[in-house]
């Protein structure tokens, strides 16, 4: 018996509810586990998220949400409405030269950000949206003091599980949803892969709720987008997701440690004597990268 496919935009929506449902069930298990090490109301602390002993039960939460809200719950909605397992994404495990060229386009396209980074940090609105500027901005100081909490670490241990948590999760469970799901389904939608691609990275940087970073980010989106699509393979995202955030995980930890002076934690653009050899090796880089592959490798062409 044949069946009828489902429409793009239902399968979207069931998967971003369903996303939805699995974050607060996620935040749910969490909360749950963080209680059974944190001695005192996690649930009154994690309003005001002060207390050093906080942090790897926020974590914990951290790591259940991701999994449950960007991951389990998608991939389950994603599977049973195209009857499409694991193999679609083409997990292919990538070479040790692969991964060193992958490392390679995402640090020298983060120095080439950096300067945009700034650029949004610093950006003003006219008068008439002065109070959404007031409220943005209130709201990228919490999160940003959220993140200096998580991350001062006291010891080598609380690094790897928010490496762990930072890094390597997020990573995973954020690039399968983005990329793997919606990009997929847009892609489907539209039969553009450069709206499927920069529609995705809207969305993915949309949904960290931090204006004032909202560019950068996107832009970053856009490169795990066309990374997916170049390489037909779900794993190049994946690393570079990590790579990403696990490298501004170990440099503020080194800057902790006084091993290095630079803050990587500082919105400051790197010099243009860097920026502009780092955007001739980008470009040259995925240039390479991208005729290293041809159309019929990708999975989701």
């Amino acid at each position: 018996m044949e069946t009828t496919e489902k429409p793009v935009w239902f399968v979207l929506l069931l998967v971003i509810v369903g996303g939805f449902a699995g974050l607060l069930m996620g935040q749910a298990i969490g909360i749950g586990l963080a209680s059974l090490i944190y001695s005192g109301d996690i649930l009154s602390a994690m309003l005001n998220p002060r207390d050093e002993n906080l942090r790897v039960p926020l974590l914990i939460v951290q790591a259940t949400t991701s999994l449950g809200g960007f991951l389990i719950a998608p991939y389950f909605i994603w599977n049973a409405m195209r009857k499409k397992g694991l193999a679609y994404f083409n997990l292919k495990v990538l070479n040790p030269a692969f991964i060193l060229l992958i490392f390679g386009i995402v640090f020298s396209f983060v120095v080439v950000d950096s300067i945009i980074i700034e650029w949004n940090q610093n950006i003003h609105f006219p008068d008439f949206l002065k109070s959404f500027e007031q409220w943005a901005r209130a709201k990228e100081d919490q999160l940003a003091d959220l993140t200096k909490m998580l991350t001062n670490f006291s010891s080598p241990a609380e690094f790897a599980i928010a490496f762990l948590v930072v890094a390597i999760f997020a990573g995973t469970c954020e690039e399968f949803f983005f990329r793997g799901i919606i990009q997929t389904e847009f892609f489907k939608g539209t039969n553009n892969i450069h709206v499927a691609i920069w529609g995705t990275a809207f969305l993915f940087s949309a949904i960290h709720a931090q204006f004032f970073g909202f560019v950068p980010r996107m832009l970053l989106g856009g490169l795990f987008g066309y990374l997916y699509f170049w390489s037909g393979n779900l794993l190049v995202p994946i690393v570079a997701h990590i790579f990403n955030n696990g490298f501004s995980l170990i440099m503020i930890y080194l800057f902790q440690l006084k091993i290095i002076t630079t803050d990587f934690d500082s919105p400051q653009a790197a010099p243009i004597s860097l920026i502009i050899p780092s955007l001739i090796v980008a470009i040259a880089l995925l240039y390479f990268f991208k005729k290293r592959f041809s159309p019929s490798n990708t999975s989701i062409s």
